[in-house]
């Protein structure tokens, strides 16, 4: 049997066990399980196709079934790890001692071999953008109060990430397939942590830009500074895609190319946000949903330092206060056409300065 994960190689060189064996000797994991890779073979019908169920940026998703009924999400690591067995260890140690109910848990791993699998809580619903962007059935409708719980939700676990975690982490990828929904249609973001496991030359950004046109923050394409305010121009497009039910990617919106940003500062100017809304939504709350997108231009200012922390989105989103548009400024965004790739904001001339203070007002009630 090959696995879809072919740059590990399939042969297996007894000194390379025997060598994997010895670094694992004394090395404990502290709340995860040490999974044979036979144990996962059983669970996923030997990495058969139709167990397959998603691939991102660091490997292959598997449906797994353990042998007491438990279901399971397997990720078979497509890249070598920039660490040895012992560092690997350790590192996802760390990932899986970050535990938040917006964050998907880490069940347990597999080091064998050439093999470095992960395993994970299974969820229900899949992605958000196979609810978004898939097949539409009954059972997969998103109202309004689930998008914007998706939203409020997601945000919390950044904030988590990016503010109560020590060391914090930067997620990196942050997009519809990576936010994964449960039973309930609880948001969990997935991936998060294992940028840190794998060489720069991995990463989304490096390896295929364009797969991700749309999410990714002007300073991240121009110079790849990795910071938090990164994560939160993305979480702003995500905003948009989770309202809208469409793709961030570039597409025609009108006449010309342009990403989902983009068409959504247009509509802003000429007052017509509400065309923005997915016409699968039948009922919502104008108010709200406006708040919402007005609440994803913050997060997508062109100027990092001018972009919130997602503290002060999760507050933007969930309390009753109003925006102070006047602190608004042109998002940036990513263009990517036949090669020649550029960096605009949405106007001429871009402010820069640092995030102010003063971006919300307190309603009264």
């Amino acid at each position: 049997m090959v696995m879809g994960c072919s740059c590990f190689g399939t042969s297996h060189v007894k000194k390379q066990e025997t060598s994997v064996q010895r670094e694992l000797e004394g090395h404990s994991l502290d709340k995860i399980r040490n999974f044979s890779y036979k144990e996962l073979r059983l669970a996923t019908d030997d990495f058969d196709k139709s167990t397959k169920i998603g691939r991102g940026g660091f490997g292959v998703v598997y449906k797994g079934i353990l042998k007491d009924g438990t279901q399971v999400a397997v990720k078979a690591l497509c890249a070598e790890s920039k660490q040895g067995v012992r560092e690997f260890l350790t590192e996802i140690n760390t990932i899986s001692n970050v535990r938040h109910p917006n964050l998907v848990e880490l069940i347990g791993c597999c080091v064998e071999g050439s093999h470095r699998i992960l395993v994970y809580e299974f969820l229900e619903n899949n992605s958000l953008d196979h609810a978004l962007l898939g097949k539409k059935t009954k059972s997969l409708e998103l109202d309004w109060k689930r998008r914007s719980e998706i939203c409020i939700g997601t945000a919390r676990g950044l904030a988590y990430l990016h503010e109560e975690l020590q060391p914090h982490i930067v997620h990196r990828d942050i997009k519809a397939s990576n936010i994964l929904l449960d039973k309930d249609f609880k948001p969990k973001i997935g991936d998060f942590g294992l940028a840190k496991l794998f060489p720069d030359s991995i990463t989304h950004i490096s390896t295929k830009i364009a797969g991700t046109t749309g999410y990714l923050a002007p300073e991240y394409v121009l110079g790849g500074q990795l910071t938090l305010k990164a994560d939160v121009y993305s979480f702003g497009v995500l905003i948009l895609e989770t309202i809208s039910g469409r793709s961030s990617s570039a597409a025609s919106w009108g006449s010309m190319p342009k990403v989902l940003l983009e068409w959504a500062w247009e509509l802003y100017g000429e007052g017509k946000l509400l065309e923005l809304v997915d016409p699968d939504l039948k009922t919502y709350s104008e108010d709200e949903v406006i708040k919402y997108i007005k609440v994803a231009f913050f997060c997508t200012q062109a100027t990092a330092n001018r972009r919130p922390m997602m503290s002060q989105v999760v507050d933007m989103l969930s309390r009753n206060i109003r925006l102070n548009e006047k602190e608004l400024t042109p998002p940036g965004f990513f263009q990517d056409s036949n090669d020649n790739k550029k960096v605009s904001d949405a106007s001429t001339s871009r402010q820069i300065s640092s995030f102010p203070t003063t971006i919300t007002q307190v309603t009264p009630r």
